[in-house]
């Protein structure tokens, strides 16, 4: 990927972040501009709220998360909820007498009292138990002496994080720094992990909701690199983050299974150094005289974009097929063939990694390709629909900047010819497409070509999807629309 300066005519930015020209705002136009932050300001105040409160449950049965209740200033949880993915439960009310019973193991508690009797012996809580509408809820406190008495086994609460471990489940990671140029952090789980990923200037973020990873040696590692200096790890509110600290960009994929996540900058190809060229009389550079051949960031032609990933599903094409999964596997076919006609291809997405509509499109103008195509895949309808921007009404370019939402407008000629090429030869190849225009996010924000598709299976059988022969066709008839037009799409670079 090159990672070059920003194009000096423009800068791009979210309308969040839109900078004015220095124009003096008129009078009513500053009164509205007033009021409506006042507006929005209170709306805000209305409408926000703090974080919910979760602790997450780790188990051999099942992992899971649970709402945290405030009650008297105390944080309680539901008894009944805890237990029941864990096993047969059944629990009665009976005036402010409430029965709970988890396989053979019974337990007595009463509303309003701490003293409860647990498999025939006392206990006690350090707050009083509570009935709401037959549910019985007892102090999040407590959870790591109750639950050993109802269990028979061991159980690590970390109050602090509300994250409870019940039996031998914690998930350990070793994490390294390669001594390679450029470095990579690989990160080996003794268990698969699917994390949320997000990044921000200076760091990458890794944040495990539903997997028991708890803590290295020591909270803080060190690295011998400049580029990845440290890796620190974290957790709260029932999740472990492990933030990865660096100087450049990092982008993260997986392998091993999930088991082993590798963090790395974008990556690069090194150009061997040029012949020195002579002309009569001219002097010439000797390898030994001191010159050095510069490193050149890889210029990508296409970026391809596999919709969805991670938390995101996307559409449920069956009960075992997930749209995520469909788009990686095009998009892995759509790259190949692309590079197979010497299109250099970065694909954005390379395993089960979340994306943002705004990271995507980040990507990607930072990579200043040719082209950007987005890959969805749909269940109903049949062949390829491939969409162009549809530029929101009401926003607008002003002077030196771009609107966030409007980057596309000066592109959207070039995209409509590239999208009248890829409808050509699918088909050319007796697949079903057409041309469609539709407000897809992030094809506004793109600042070159962009298309979106979205494929269908070829009938009803939506299993076809998944269909290798089926991919391999349209990967190819894509490959070959976007290289009859790369002429056209390198000279709207």
């Amino acid at each position: 990927m090159r990672w070059s300066k920003p194009t000096p005519r423009r800068f791009v930015a979210p309308a969040s972040r839109r900078l004015s020209r220095g124009r003096p705002v008129p009078a009513v136009g500053a009164l509205l501009a007033f009021t409506a932050a006042i507006l929005l300001a209170s709306a805000l105040l209305l409408y926000s709220s703090p974080e919910e409160k979760r602790i997450s449950i780790y188990s051999t049965a099942a992992n899971y998360s649970l709402p945290v209740l405030e009650r008297n200033g105390d944080e309680y949880i539901g008894l009944l909820e805890v237990f029941e993915p864990l096993g047969a439960v059944s629990a009665k009310a009976n005036g402010s007498h409430w029965k709970f019973r988890y396989y053979d193991v019974e337990s007595e508690f009463t509303a309003g009292k701490t003293r409860a009797r647990i498999h025939g012996s006392d206990f006690d809580l350090p707050s009083n138990f509570l009935l709401e509408n037959r549910r019985g809820l007892v102090p999040l406190s407590c959870l790591g002496t109750l639950l050993p008495r109802i269990l028979g086994g061991p159980v690590t609460f970390n109050q602090n994080s509300r994250r409870l471990f019940i039996g031998n489940v914690a998930v350990h990671f070793t994490a390294q720094v390669s001594k390679t140029t450029p470095p990579k952090l690989v990160i080996n789980f003794t268990a698969p992990v699917n994390p949320t990923i997000a990044t921000e200037p200076g760091k990458l973020r890794m944040v495990f909701t539903r997997e028991a990873v708890v803590a290295p040696g020591s909270q803080i590692l060190t690295f011998d690199s400049k580029i990845i200096p440290s890796a620190s790890f974290q957790e709260n509110n029932g999740a472990a983050e492990v933030a990865v600290a660096a100087s450049v960009p990092l982008i993260a994929s997986f392998s091993n299974d999930g088991r082993t996540i590798t963090i790395e900058p974008p990556p690069v190809a090194t150009t061997p150094a040029q012949p020195p060229q002579t002309t009569a009389g001219a002097a010439t550079a000797s390898p030994t005289s001191g010159t050095i051949a510069l490193a050149a960031i890889r210029r990508y032609f296409a970026v391809v974009d596999p919709s969805h990933g991670g938390d995101e599903r996307g559409a449920s094409l069956t009960d075992q097929l997930a749209e995520k999964d469909i788009t990686l596997a095009f998009a892995r076919r759509l790259r190949q063939e692309l590079e197979t006609r010497g299109l250099a291809t970065l694909l954005l997405r390379d395993g089960d990694s979340t994306l943002s509509l705004d990271q995507r499109a980040s990507l990607t103008n930072s990579a200043h390709p040719a082209i950007y195509i987005c890959v969805h895949a749909a269940s109903q309808g049949n062949g390829v629909r491939v969409y162009t921007a549809l530029v929101p009404i009401g926003t607008e370019n002003r002077g030196p900047f771009l609107s966030w939402d409007a980057a596309q407008t000066s592109f959207q000629l070039i995209s409509r010819s590239a999208g009248t090429s890829l409808v050509t030869e699918l088909q050319n190849k007796q697949i079903a497409a057409r041309s469609l225009i539709a407000p897809l996010r992030p094809l506004n924000n793109i600042t070159t070509a962009a298309l979106a598709l979205e494929v269908a299976p070829p009938s009803n059988d939506v299993s076809q999807l998944n269909s290798p022969a089926y991919q391999q066709s349209i990967a190819g008839a894509i490959a070959a629309g976007v290289a009859d037009v790369r002429d056209k799409l390198e000279a709207g670079r």
